[in-house]
Order: C-alpha cells, then sequence, then structure tokens
C-alpha cells in the first residue's frame, strides 16, 4: 500500500513538473507584452467577410422579459486598396429578423444592396447622414412576409449598420483627426476618444424626425493586452461610452407625434488582428432606459431594454454557407 502510495504520489509530482514546463515554455515572452504596439497602421486589402448578430431585450419594470428580437447581417468588403475606390466597398448579402422564438424573416431590399463606406472628420456625410449610411434605404423597409416594419424596428436595422461602422471603423480604425485607436502604444494605455461628448443626429427619413441625437459621454479606448481569434494574435482593446443619452421623436401616423428621452450606457471589446489591423470580433453589451411620451392615454410608457452584439470575421466559406442559412 505505502510502495503504490509513493509510486502514485512521484508520478504525479513529475506530470506536474512536466505541466509546468510545458506551460513556462509556451509562456510569451515579457517582451511581447512590454512592446510599442502601432494599431493605426494599415489595413491588409484582402477581402473580408464579416457576421454580425444583435439581440435586443425588453424588460418590464417587474423585470419580467417582455419581448426579445435578434438581428443578423451579413457583410462583405472590399477594401478600397484593392478596387482603387476611395472608402471601401460594402455588400449586404443577407439581413434578418426574429422576435422571440418565432421564424427568421429577410429583409428584402438590403439583399446584395452595394455602398462604398468613408470615414471623415465629423462622422458625417456632406448630407448629414451619420457616418454616410444613407437614409433613404430605411425608408417603407417591408420583411419577406410582405409586412412593413415598425418605424422603432426600421431604425434598429438602420441602426446595425450604424454600430458595426462605428465599431469596425470610428473604434477599430484610425480617426481621421482626434485622438483614436492608433494613440493606443502600450498595454495598459486608456484614451479618451474623439467621439466624446459628440452629439451626432439620428433623424432618419420619415422613421425619425428631425432634432433626436445620441449623446455620448466621456468616450474612452483602453489597449487591455492580448488575445487570440481563430489562430490569429490579436490587441485586446476596450470601449466604454460614458453617461450617453438621447432624444427621439417620432410621427408614426399624421397628428400623432411621439417623444422619447432616455440614458444609455455600452461598452465591449474589440479584437484587432496585429497582422491585418481588421477587427476579428467585437463585443458589445448596452443597456438602454427610456421614457416615452405620448398624445393619449397612458401618456407616458417606461421601458428598459438590453442590447448584445457580436460582430465575426468568417472565411469566405463560412460566409456562404451563412448566406444560405446554414
Amino acid at each position: 500500500m505505502k510502495l503504490t502510495y509513493v509510486v502514485v504520489a512521484v508520478s504525479a509530482m513529475f506530470a506536474a513538473a512536466a505541466v509546468c514546463s510545458a506551460e513556462e515554455a509556451a509562456a510569451p515572452p515579457a517582451s511581447a507584452f512590454l512592446q510599442e504596439f502601432d494599431l493605426g497602421a494599415e489595413r491588409s486589402a484582402d477581402t473580408q467577410y464579416f457576421h454580425l448578430v444583435t439581440k435586443v431585450i425588453q424588460y418590464g419594470l417587474d423585470g419580467t422579459r417582455a419581448s426579445t428580437e435578434t438581428f443578423r447581417m451579413d457583410l462583405k468588403c472590399l477594401p478600397g486598396r484593392q478596387t482603387g475606390t476611395e472608402g471601401d466597398t460594402f455588400t449586404c448579402r443577407r439581413f434578418t429578423i426574429r422576435r422571440g422564438d418565432g421564424r427568421e424573416v429577410g429583409i428584402p431590399a438590403l439583399e446584395g444592396w452595394t455602398y462604398v463606406f468613408r470615414q471623415t472628420e465629423t462622422g458625417l456625410d456632406e448630407k448629414g447622414q451619420v457616418l454616410g449610411i444613407p437614409h433613404a434605404k430605411f425608408e417603407g423597409l417591408v420583411d419577406s412576409d410582405g409586412a412593413p416594419l415598425l418605424p422603432v424596428t426600421a431604425y434598429m436595422v438602420y441602426n446595425t449598420f450604424i454600430d458595426f461602422h462605428g465599431f469596425c471603423y470610428e473604434f477599430a480604425a484610425p480617426t481621421v483627426s482626434g485622438n483614436g485607436i492608433q494613440d493606443l502604444k502600450a498595454i495598459g494605455q486608456k484614451i479618451v476618444h474623439a467621439a466624446a461628448f459628440s452629439e451626432p443626429p439620428v433623424n432618419i427619413g420619415t422613421n425619425v424626425a428631425e432634432g433626436s441625437y445620441y449623446r455620448n459621454g466621456e468616450v474612452t479606448l483602453e489597449l487591455k493586452g492580448l488575445s487570440v481569434v481563430d489562430g490569429a494574435v490579436c490587441a485586446l482593446v476596450a470601449f466604454d461610452s460614458g453617461e450617453g443619452s438621447f432624444k427621439m421623436l417620432m410621427e408614426p401616423m399624421p397628428d400623432f407625434k411621439i417623444a422619447t428621452v432616455g440614458a444609455s450606457h455600452y461598452y465591449g471589446d474589440l479584437y484587432v488582428d496585429l497582422a491585418t489591423r481588421w477587427p476579428r470580433k467585437v463585443t458589445l453589451g448596452e443597456l438602454v432606459i427610456s421614457e416615452t411620451q405620448l398624445p393619449v392615454p397612458p401618456n407616458k410608457i417606461n421601458a428598459v431594454h438590453e442590447r448584445s452584439s457580436t460582430v465575426r470575421a468568417v472565411s469566405e466559406e463560412e460566409f456562404e454557407r451563412l448566406v444560405a442559412g446554414q
């Protein structure tokens, strides 16, 4: 019994030593973490494929989950360096919505839609559109069953594109002016981003009226460390909106005006591929609290929403499977 115990104990000791040795051998050198990073370097000219999933949960004031909507989008990107154009060319191959546990429905008007995205100093294009995403495309949207989208849902569809370009470009790419990811040089460094305290308009055509806005708080970026996504070494960068607020004015039908005000706090992580400088993954969490004034009883509605999003860079093969709904 004693001999068996000693043999087992010695074997365990050598096994533990072997594990420690393997871990020490696999551990990256300290220089990997203490080096200076260049996160503003030029991105690869290779074609990029992205899959985005956003889930919006509406809570009752008693904490119950009142409703859930899930938005899925597949985007193909041809970088301007590849096409010779000023800006990157995007094609939305698929956009779907699922309400609760129901069936996914598509948005036919967005399938195959191609547009060119360019970063600007103000974040607006010459028409005053946020990130240059054209408002007209989101007018009169219907789903694949022929049902018109509610104004709030149509806005969320539009906002999905804003989210993607906001995180993958405004945060994960160098800014045209002001502080940006290019200013993060060392792990542990934190900066106030150029988007801090900005107040971009959020009116889109007839869905959301002029005078609507989203106001950022003290937006920050922090280089937290290194990570690995799908075998690629990535810089792990945290973003945080600070104390955000918003106002949205809608008139879904004549003489029926709705005003919503509220607070928002969003935050998440960027995983920026150190070889290509494209984001490999982006995660987002957001809490939204709002109060809506109606012209008829009950006159006031309070709401709490939680939003979570994930953007993944995928291979061409996986992208085609996703577009096919597989």
